[in-house]
């Protein structure tokens, strides 16, 4: 199996619990951060895996590959919870909240406020919203994972 692969599956796992505990209130953040920081791991994971004289390119290629193969697992995880959420959200006590000039706005440039109200509203918006996440989240991942295996390369060639 190779070194991406191998790093990217175990990182994948470790996401998704970070995903789920990250839907606790109040210690969602903290979560949030040790993703970021887990991304590092998983570059520096797959150059670990890397048989020794690892050089710092094919590290950070290893690293990003395995970093993009986690965030997208997780990503899945995390677009398939966000939906649910949304899903179970009661959107008319929401938009209630919204301001009337915001509103107003809204109709002004042309989006319908009820869009946001409805049976599937809330699946809809929570599915945007976690696809969008997950893109950038894919991105990110691959940038810190190449990162992670560089430096682990750098400082363990052997």
């Amino acid at each position: 199996m190779s070194p991406w692969l191998k790093a990217g599956l175990i990182g994948g796992a470790v996401l998704v619990v970070l995903n789920l505990l990250g839907l606790i209130p109040v210690v969602g953040i903290v979560f949030c951060l040790l993703g970021l920081l887990a991304y590092i791991g998983i570059g520096a994971l797959a150059a670990y895996f890397i048989q020794p004289l690892r050089e710092a390119g094919q590290a950070a290629g290893q690293g990003a590959l395995a970093a993009g193969l986690a965030a997208l697992i997780g990503g899945i995880v995390n677009a398939i919870s966000t939906t649910v959420q949304f899903a179970l959200t009661d959107t008319t006590a929401l938009l209630s909240q919204i301001p009337a000039e915001t509103l107003q706005q809204m109709e002004d440039a042309g989006v319908d406020p009820s869009l946001f109200v409805g049976s599937g509203a809330g699946a809809l918006t929570g599915a945007l919203c976690g696809s969008t996440c997950c893109v950038a989240g894919l991105i990110l991942a691959a940038i810190l994972g190449a990162i992670g295996g560089a430096v682990f390369a750098g400082i363990k060639p052997d």
